[in-house]
């Protein structure tokens, strides 16, 4: 049997009886209830989700509200075919990152099209090892001035830290130096921008969970509606000021000699990169695609960061033989070194520790979801489609109606193609 006619299987036989759309045991197991609202970042939504995953094995419909229908899928066998759909047929989810347009603007994370290929491949050189390199200097200079406010807190009578908060002041301060090269000294005293990344943050993960406020002029009328707006232009207010003044400062060089000659000093920060950034045309990026692709990156790149050193440090704590064997692989890469610290060539050289970070981001990924939505601009017809074929009352109709394995993820069960 081909591998688009068992996921045609597992569909019928998971979510939907034969006959009636009558839900049936999956693999012997009672299907949960489906949530009806947005999963909340927490361990007991994880939990949950982790139970529907378990319990219907391969995908289950929800409705965050009655106008907003979700198809969850679990089995990457269902998963795939829409992950390789291009974006024309399988485009971003417009939900949660709308809420995010106001803030980021249209950076790598939330543009389409052209626009967004433009931006990929003029911002492939910012990842190249020689703009990186240099970068461990700083996440080693920031992760030592975490380690000196966890010793003086141990030394007043703190028996308890909330690592989370720490290393994300840790991920955040070594951002700001690699993408704006601004040295906040965030962790050991209060910074309004670092206040207003985390508000916004927390704004927007509120915002999803109350489906109500998903409208934007409901959204706009409550108090954080407010402080968002707010927060926002105090972010965008740090990000002009640190385009302006580099420009400022590298326009009495000239601004291509400037950065080139940065670039030869190995010193080039991100907003540099931007700068210096031009299309096959030889047209540079604006500064307000700019500053969109630096919010972008001081967003998408602190949190998730922190979650996952976090869990990588609570999965070797439940581990003390993997944690001490860590720990002697370091110490042994440092031994007869001065100043002890790790360096861009020695990344390769703890593969021990390397497997272990590797087996906490299975386990525990920052990202536990991706969202697509269908093509369609019809959300009318969408909703009647879809509840319909949930109710087993759809003469096989077709709700993704872009490649073959894609239509059998959405079509009524029972017919055969």
């Amino acid at each position: 049997m081909s591998p688009v006619a068992n996921l045609d299987k597992s569909w019928r036989s998971t979510v939907h009886s034969p006959r009636g759309g009558r839900r049936i045991r999956p693999a012997g197991l009672p299907p949960p209830r489906p949530r009806c609202r947005p999963i909340r970042s927490s361990e007991e939504g994880l939990r949950g989700l982790q139970g529907l995953a378990r319990g219907f094995e391969t995908a289950c419909l929800c409705w965050l509200a009655p106008w907003q229908p979700v198809v969850r899928l679990f089995h990457p066998d269902f998963i795939k075919p829409v992950l390789l759909a291009p974006a024309a047929v399988a485009p971003k989810d417009t939900v949660f990152y709308r809420f995010l347009r106001p803030w980021l603007g249209d950076g790598l994370l939330l543009s389409a099209g052209d626009k967004w290929t433009r931006h990929r491949r003029m911002l492939t050189p910012a990842f190249h090892f020689s703009i990186l390199k240099p970068y461990t200097k700083i996440f080693n200079r920031s992760v030592d001035t975490m380690h000196a406010k966890w010793r003086r807190l141990i030394a007043e009578g703190v028996t308890q830290l909330d690592m989370f908060e720490h290393i994300s002041l840790m991920t955040l301060d070594s951002l700001l130096r690699c993408v704006f090269g601004f040295h906040s000294d965030c962790q050991e005293k209060p910074s309004e921008y670092i206040a207003a990344i985390v508000e916004l943050s927390a704004l927007v993960a509120k915002r999803h969970q109350q489906p109500l406020l998903h409208l934007d002029f409901l959204y706009q009328l409550t108090p954080d509606g407010r402080r968002f707006r707010k927060a926002c232009r105090l972010v965008h207010a740090f990000t002009d000021a640190v385009i302006r003044e580099r420009r400022r400062s590298l326009l009495g060089q000239g601004l291509d000699d400037g950065l080139q000659a940065k670039a030869k000093a190995k010193t080039l920060d991100f907003i540099d990169v931007l700068l210096l950034a031009k299309d096959e045309d030889g047209k540079a990026l604006s500064d307000q695609d700019i500053r969109a692709e630096a919010d972008t990156f001081m967003f998408g790149g602190h949190d998730t960061t922190a979650s996952g050193l976090s869990w990588v440090l609570y999965n070797l704590a439940k581990h003390p033989q993997h944690q001490e064997r860590c720990r002697q692989e370091v110490r042994e890469l440092l031994r007869d070194r001065d100043p002890q610290e790790v360096e861009w060539d020695d990344l390769a050289r703890l593969p021990f520790l390397t497997m272990c970070l590797k087996e906490s981001l299975r386990l525990h990924p920052p990202v536990t979801g991706v969202s697509r939505r269908r093509r369609t601009d019809s959300s009318f017809l969408w909703v009647s489609r879809l509840w319909a074929v949930v109710k087993g009352q759809a003469p096989s109709e077709v709700l993704w109606d872009p490649a073959p394995s894609l239509r059998l993820l959405f079509r009524t069960p029972g017919r055969q193609d």
